[in-house]
C-alpha cells in the first residue's frame, strides 16, 4: 500500500534544500508518495524575526548548513540572489518580494500536478547550488522540464492564479500550524510532525512501521 505524507517547504530555506533531494530519493526507492505543501518564509510571515533573534543566530546557521551540506555530499553557495530582498545589515524586509512570490507560486503551481517534490528540488539546486542568476533565463524552465512539467504551462498558471495560489500557499500554512509545527522543512505523516533535516532518518524508521515497502 502506497504510504502518503506531507513535506512543508520554504525555497527561503537552506534546511529545506538540505532536506529535499533526499526526500525525493526516498520517493524514488520506496512505494511512498510526497505532497510538497510550500510556505512563505519566516520573512514574509515574521518580517521582525531577524531583528528578534540572538545576535548568534545567525553565524550558527551558516556554520551548521555548510557543515551538513559538507558531510551529505550536496553543493552549497549562498543563493544569487536571495530569494528574499532584505537589508542584511539591518534585518529590514522589503515590501517588494518578487523572487520568492514566484518561486513559491511555481512550486504550487507544480503541487497541484504533483510534482511538488521534484520541482521544489530541481529549483533549489539552482538557488542554493552555488548558481547565479537562478531566476534569469532558461533556468527556472530547465527545472520544471526535469521535473516533468511544461514550463509554459506552469509559468503562466503562476502569473495568471497568483491570488488563488497564495490563498492556498496560506491554507499549507495553517495545515503547518494545525500538525503541530510552524517551520520548516516538516514532513506531516498520519498527523505526526518530523522538523528538520536531521529528523529523515526518523521519518523512514516511522514509516517502516507502518509497511513501506521498496518499490
Amino acid at each position: 500500500m502506497t504510504l502518503r505524507a506531507d513535506l512543508f517547504f520554504s525555497f527561503r530555506s537552506p534546511y529545506s534544500y538540505l532536506a529535499i533531494g533526499r526526500y525525493r530519493m526516498m520517493t524514488e526507492a520506496y512505494d511512498l508518495e510526497i505532497a510538497l505543501r510550500p510556505v512563505y518564509p519566516l520573512a514574509i510571515r515574521q518580517p521582525d524575526f531577524f531583528k528578534r533573534n540572538h545576535p548568534n543566530w545567525l553565524g550558527y546557521t551558516l556554520r551548521d548548513v555548510l557543515r551538513v551540506a559538507q558531510c551529505e555530499a550536496i553543493p552549497f553557495g549562498a543563493p544569487r540572489p536571495d530569494p528574499i530582498v532584505q537589508d542584511m545589515m539591518t534585518g529590514t524586509i522589503a515590501d517588494d518580494q518578487p523572487y520568492i512570490r514566484r518561486i513559491t507560486r511555481l512550486g504550487q503551481a507544480a503541487a497541484r500536478r504533483g510534482q511538488g517534490v521534484a520541482f521544489a528540488h530541481e529549483a533549489a539546486q539552482l538557488i542554493w547550488g552555488g548558481a547565479e542568476g537562478w531566476h534569469e533565463g532558461d533556468h527556472l524552465a530547465g527545472a520544471a522540464t526535469r521535473a516533468g512539467l511544461d514550463w509554459s504551462e506552469l509559468e503562466a498558471e503562476a502569473a495568471d492564479d497568483a491570488d488563488i495560489l497564495d490563498t492556498e500557499i496560506a491554507a499549507n500554512q495553517a495545515a503547518l500550524e494545525a500538525a503541530g509545527h510552524w517551520g520548516v522543512p516538516t514532513l506531516v505523516f498520519q498527523g505526526e510532525p518530523f522538523f528538520g533535516q536531521d529528523r529523515i532518518a526518523m521519518v523512514q524508521w516511522r514509516l517502516e512501521q507502518h509497511g513501506l515497502t521498496r518499490r
